[in-house]
């Protein structure tokens, strides 16, 4: 059994409140614009839910990797885009703490500490997603800026980010030898935002296109040192596929569960709440099974993640393991869920209909499923 700090534990109770009691009730007309409602926005930043990454001396509580999956979950229950923001929001302050030098650590935290600041992380580009060692967006050095050319696309949050991670290739080597990590500011010179993309899924998360022509960014905004742009997508960045996607797929599979079960007390059918059914009872049962087995997969790595242990073999195995793991066990629980409600089910009426659209968002990104599935193979066999 995993043991949650007091803390922990009243972050938890206060986040679930707040998706049940404000978040919920704005999440069908977010779904419905396709675009992040800034009435939800603005209720995660006066909580502090979009600067719980940063170090106490800038405003936040310097959340663990655990503590960011507790609220992702709770929040995926009632909205998976909501959770979605936050999960996002998280990557540049994790990277920075891990990457970031002490002038970037104080320039960007503090900047960040006002607590309504919206972060983006920009990797996949037209014709490079999975294979992301092959990107081509270039960042040449220029005297004391890099002039960055390239698009990318499906980048969450991207045209709200104030800050924008944006792995580029700068020419130390071949493939995943050149790439690094720049951080690009909103309003900078040739960066544009260009098509919003209209989705399936995760419509309550804006999805978005982002062009650079010519953007001088200055040099001081290179993470780290030029070339190790894929050792921070091997490290930190790949433990983002835990508290993110790991974490959306348990809430979300929760919550429409909680749906189900409510429904299934109250629809009668041949003269007894269809809870009676045994057919019912057996679906109710397998979905429960599958999201208690995903949530101690997600809290067995995102501890092991926070112990600091350099298991790194194992450490890579569970974080792609739970990201596929529950995005599938998502998949499979809200189609048993729509199936449950019968026509209802498939009513916008009823959130299970978006609950089960937003589960097949969670299978592609971030590294499709069948990506993780090769990551977790070689784990074992290298």
């Amino acid at each position: 059994m995993f043991h949650f700090t007091d803390e922990q534990k009243m972050i938890q109770e206060m986040v679930g409140r707040l998706g049940r009691d404000e978040i919920g009730p704005l999440a069908e007309k977010a779904d419905i614009s396709g675009y992040s409602s800034p009435e939800v926005v603005r209720l995660l930043a006066d909580n502090g839910l979009l600067k719980m990454s940063l170090p106490t001396e800038y405003g936040g509580i310097g959340a663990n990797h655990t503590t960011i999956a507790l609220v992702v979950e709770e929040l995926a229950k009632v909205d998976a885009s909501t959770a979605m923001i936050v999960f996002v929001n998280q990557t540049l302050p994790q990277i920075l703490g891990d990457w970031g030098n002490k002038e970037q650590k104080a320039r960007f935290f503090g900047r960040m500490s006002s607590g309504d600041k919206i972060n983006a992380f920009s990797l996949t580009e037209p014709n490079f997603g999975s294979e992301s060692a092959s990107i081509q967006t270039r960042a040449v050095r220029e005297g004391e800026h890099y002039v960055v050319n390239g698009t990318k696309i499906f980048v969450s949050n991207g045209d709200i980010a104030d800050f924008v991670t944006v792995v580029v290739r700068t020419g130390e080597g071949e493939r995943h030898r050149g790439l690094s990590a720049l951080i690009v500011e909103k309003g900078t010179n040739g960066f544009s935002v260009g098509k919003h993309e209209n989705k399936m899924g995760l419509r309550g998360t804006n999805l978005a296109e982002l062009i650079f022509e010519d953007a001088m960014v200055p040099k001081e905004n290179m993470v780290g040192e030029p070339g190790k742009g894929w050792d921070i997508l091997m490290t930190t960045a790949a433990d983002f596929r835990a508290y993110g996607p790991g974490a959306m797929g348990v809430g979300l599979a929760q919550g429409a569960l909680d749906y189900a079960v409510k429904y299934a007390k109250q629809r009668v059918q041949f003269g007894v709440p269809i809870a009676d059914h045994q057919a019912i009872r057996f679906m109710l049962a397998d979905m429960c099974i599958k999201i208690e087995a995903a949530r101690s997969l997600l809290y067995r790595t995102t501890m092991m993640t926070d112990s600091g242990s350099s298991e790194w073999n194992m450490q890579s195995r569970l974080t792609s393991g739970i990201k596929c793991f529950a995005s599938d066990v998502a998949m499979g629980v809200t189609i048993d869920a729509v199936q449950i409600l019968g026509g209802y089910g498939v009513m916008k009426d009823h959130p299970v209909e978006r609950m089960m659209r937003d589960a097949k968002m969670i299978q592609i990104f971030d590294g499709s499923n069948q990506i993780q599935r090769v990551i977790v193979a070689r784990t074992l066999l290298t």
